[in-house]
């Protein structure tokens, strides 16, 4: 299936852009089967604690293999790593049952298949891919909100962003928030459509499709939503800092809570003026790593939104796998972005 892209000004600028979105699409659509049809052991725990899943394998296998293919010079520096699934037998068989689903032309055995995640261990450089297969496996896991994150990125620079999100409604306001914190469900209660593809190319703007690739509009930083987003894992942040800083902008409606860089596609779309990501006291020398930002920054940069550090410092993805030199994520609409790291001066 083709979908429509940006007109750019290379035949290989068109194809990765076209190869991006058209991988992308099909991982959501692996991530939605695995979810409908999950069994406790399609999970496991990583030795950072933090859980894996059969989703999260067979979103980087086939993405993976989608640019691997089309572009076998191409690095890709993703998440996860094959290691695991050949120490699970079982779910090495789960994993690859999946990716077999989405082959047409031939069907690959149990090592193909970690030989295509595994085109993930790439290392950072000039020119390189950067792949989060699923950024929020705990909302994933939770039927919450969660994301496919690809980018591109040229001399430290994002230059192509695609941002899966297969659970975000349309419109928030047209999604019931089930808990006082406001945190958005994707169980979408029936009701609101959802789902959606931001593609965000440098120069050329922030795209939103449906997440079967129906063009749906441009979006663009709203100046005036007196709302700010914000991680559901209070180990993701400092919400305390958070709120102080909401206060001191003047910004009185609750924050919207939800996992994954979805909250970047929110902020792009208008629907909420500032993510505010500031490490969590306990682990203050927390850095991030560059799969979890890269496709959100270009995403909400060209809406018309300013990305940074806490510090005002622009994100370094050259530092390796976590960009050692930034501390904090800020993301705005443009206009808050001086009085965000003004706040923080002050705190």
């Amino acid at each position: 299936m083709t979908h429509q892209i940006f007109a750019l000004p290379t035949e290989t600028d068109k194809a990765k852009v076209q190869i991006a979105i058209d991988a992308v699409i099909k991982a959501m659509q692996l991530c939605e089967q695995v979810q409908a049809e999950m069994v406790s052991t399609d999970a496991i725990q990583k030795t950072d604690r933090s859980p894996v899943t059969v989703a999260d394998f067979g979103s980087q296998a086939l993405i993976c293999k989608a640019i691997g293919d089309a572009f076998p010079d191409d690095v890709i520096v993703a998440e996860e790593s094959a290691q695991a699934l050949k120490e699970n037998a079982a779910l090495l068989e789960r994993v690859t049952a999946y990716v077999n689903g989405f082959c047409k032309d031939a069907v690959p055995s149990a090592g193909t298949v970690c030989e295509w995640i595994d085109r993930g261990r790439g290392a950072v450089g000039p020119n390189f891919w950067t792949l989060d297969p699923i950024d929020g496996t705990k909302g994933f896991l939770r039927r919450d909100q969660y994301a496919i994150a690809l980018a591109y990125i040229v001399d430290g620079t994002v230059q192509l962003g695609v941002l899966g999100c297969p659970n975000l409604p349309y419109r928030l306001a047209e999604a019931p928030h089930h808990d006082d914190r406001d945190r958005v469900t994707s169980e979408n209660d029936g009701a609101a459509e959802h789902g959606g593809l931001f593609v965000a190319i440098r120069g050329e703007g922030t795209r939103l499709y449906t997440k079967t690739g129906d063009f749906i509009e441009h979006v663009h930083v709203s100046e005036t939503t007196d709302r700010f987003a914000e991680s559901v894992e209070s180990t993701h942040g400092d919400s305390d800092a958070h709120s102080r800083i909401a206060n001191a902008l003047g910004i009185t409606k609750s924050p919207v809570r939800m996992d994954s860089q979805a909250k970047y596609g929110i902020v792009s779309r208008g629907e909420a003026s500032l993510y505010i990501r500031l490490p969590n006291p306990d682990y203050p020398d927390y850095r991030e790593c560059i799969w979890d930002h890269a496709a959100g920054l270009i995403v909400v940069e060209e809406a018309g939104g300013t990305v940074t550090d806490a510090n005002g410092s622009p994100l370094n993805f050259l530092t390796g796998k976590r960009m050692h030199e930034n501390r904090g994520i800020i993301a705005t609409n443009g206009k808050l972005h001086q009085q965000v790291l003004m706040a923080l001066t002050q705190l």
